[in-house]
């Protein structure tokens, strides 16, 4: 009878296991500078239905990554691959993984053609020519009332966490929020794609910056050890990046903070959220009530910078904290597009909360 429980609960545990992520990802550019980015046009769903990450579980009393997780060898899409077993066998000997488990992991792994595409895009034809207009373009996609509405009701939703940070990591709140809505529409475009499975893909199946991935991979696989999630349920963009703010593997691992002290990090937790934008804006060198950008004239100057309209060319004076937005996505729209979406949300919310926003003025 007891063999008969055993074997039940085992198919259950195998059947969880087994269990994949959304396989078409949202064309989502965040962590590296893109000009353009397309949002998904049905906001994913939260994850998990609109619940914080769920604790990976245990089976029958032991660690998945512990080496008693049963026996098996690497089967699948990558089963003949040289590169996959040379990397298990890396985060075996350097981190101390099962290698049955790993070897069951990435059995179930999906090459993902779509991730593969955005990521190895075809060569230009010819030479580049510059794109009049390309920050109204640009502009346009985030500074709408509906994001500023949006922005607004965030900031209303989660004011005490976004004060907390502000006053905890010395951040200006506008910035705060003005990141996250440019990121993920304040969490109505998380991205639907497997993380685990983009990563997987972009390590072994794609060339220009397979080693970068492949770090990330590695520090994916030691977050969803550290904070005990299932590597195959955790979604996301494209490219691997996570929660309202998406945060790569290895900025999660060194700059989010559990900012709820619920005792884990979960990005998708908009107060955890909160807390580790602004952890990640202070260590990058953010100067709160310093400015970030003014209109300038021409200037042969490596603090202005030109942005193309369509009515001609706009100079703007940059600061040190415009810079440090850009470490967050190396690009001047990028940048831009944060700075005037963050004063425009603070704008309207100061209109429609004045009395609650003692500590936004200097």
């Amino acid at each position: 009878m007891a063999n008969l429980v055993y074997k039940r609960l085992f198919k259950l545990a195998l059947a969880a296991l087994l269990a994949g992520c959304a396989s078409e990802p949202v064309p989502h550019h965040v962590e590296y500078p893109k000009n353009t980015r397309q949002q998904s046009k049905i906001p994913p769903t939260r994850y998990p239905s609109n619940q914080h990450i769920q604790k990976y579980p245990n089976s029958y009393g032991r660690s998945p990554y512990s080496s008693s997780y049963g026996s098996s060898g690497l089967t699948g899409t990558y089963a003949n691959s040289f590169a996959v077993k040379s990397f298990i066998q890396h985060m075996v000997n350097k981190h101390g993984f099962s290698e049955a488990y790993l070897n069951r992991l990435f059995s179930q792994a999906n090459r993902l053609d779509s991730v593969i595409r955005l990521e190895s895009p075809a060569p230009s034809t010819g030479p580049s020519k510059p794109r009049l207009g390309s920050w109204t373009r640009y502009r346009n996609k985030f500074l709408t009332d509906a994001h500023i509405s949006n922005g607004v009701e965030f900031w209303r939703n989660n004011a005490d966490a976004i004060k907390q940070a502000s006053v905890t990591y010395g951040v200006d709140p506008e910035y705060i929020v003005g990141i996250i809505g440019v990121e993920t529409y304040f969490g109505k475009n998380f991205g639907k794609t497997c993380i685990f499975d983009a990563l997987t893909t972009l390590s072994f199946d794609t060339y220009r910056r397979s080693d970068y991935f492949k770090s990330e991979l590695e520090n994916f696989l030691l977050m969803t050890r550290d904070e005990g999630f299932d590597p195959r349920q955790p979604q996301g963009s494209w490219a691997g990046a996570m929660g309202y703010g998406q945060f790569m593997p290895s900025s999660f691992r060194k700059l989010a903070v559990d900012f709820n002290h619920d005792g884990r990090r979960d990005l998708w937790h908009p107060k955890d959220a909160v807390g580790s934008v602004a952890h990640y804006f202070s260590r990058s060198g953010w100067q709160l009530r310093n400015p970030v950008a003014i209109p300038s004239s021409p200037a042969n100057d490596s603090t202005v910078i030109e942005l193309s309209t369509y009515e001609g060319n706009e100079f703007w004076r940059i600061y040190p904290n415009f810079k440090v937005i850009k470490k967050y996505n190396n690009s001047n729209k990028y940048a831009m597009a944060v700075h005037q979406l963050a004063q425009a949300i603070k704008q309207r919310y100061k209109q429609e909360y004045a009395g609650n926003v003692g500590y936004l003025t200097n």
